[in-house]
């Protein structure tokens, strides 16, 4: 059994930097696009909607969560410029990302929505409210909250999950302990580093995510 060197990381120390900002920028940008296609997506799944729009977006939410993502990482990076859409490696990572954490997350928005006692709505009604103002000042506050852990977990997931970015021409955390593995072959060292990388980022999300839940139960109770 040979003694653990970590030392073989140390001459490729000075590249982590710009491979935790290229996983924290992928990360960080498909998260806020999750957000978004989650908050419109489910807020519009818990609406009459005309039957073309409903089978869109129950067939969005479904194709996303039926298949796997890499195979949705290759049909937007590999598969799209067949049709004249050619797109680079972070914004088809972020695209990508948000399109799959969206369809998931879209049902956790909808869910929270369908949970708001629906008196809600009829003494909203009573107070002249129109609908939008209804969903703007009443019901998102209240589901946003409820929602906010899954949102968080999320999050957590969609930085692990940038390791799957590895299979393109991109050099995140993954992309770079493949490297320097193939460079030192000491595999355990190397991945255990970036495992702990990875947990420290993970880690600090659950700890911003503590801080948000505590700050919107101040907002709604308000």
């Amino acid at each position: 059994m040979r003694n653990l060197d970590f030392t073989v990381i140390k001459p490729f120390v000075h590249l982590l930097p710009s491979a935790v900002a290229i996983t924290l920028k992928v990360g960080i940008g498909a998260f806020f696009l999750t957000l978004i296609i989650a908050i419109v997506v489910g807020s519009m799944r818990t609406r009459k909607l005309y039957k073309p729009i409903r089978f869109l977006l129950a067939a969005y939410v479904e194709f996303f969560r039926g298949t796997p993502l890499l195979i949705q990482l290759f049909v937007v990076y590999y598969g799209l410029p067949s049709f004249g859409i050619k797109i680079g490696t972070i914004p088809a990572s972020i695209l990508t990302m948000g399109l799959n954490s969206g369809a998931y997350l879209s049902e956790v928005v909808r869910a929270s929505i369908l949970s708001i006692d629906k008196g809600q709505y009829e003494a909203a009604a009573m107070l002249g409210y129109s609908n939008i103002q209804t969903t703007v000042h009443i019901i998102l506050p209240q589901a946003l909250r409820i929602a906010v852990p899954s949102f968080m977990n999320g999050f957590s997931s969609i930085i692990k999950e940038t390791s799957i970015t590895s299979v393109l021409p991109i050099v995140e955390l993954t992309k770079l302990g493949n490297q320097i593995y193939a460079k030192t072959y000491h595999p355990f060292e190397i991945y255990i580093t970036m495992a702990v990388i990875y947990f420290a980022m993970t880690y600090f999300v659950t700890f911003f995510a503590k801080w948000l839940e505590r700050r919107l139960s101040v907002w709604v109770k308000k």
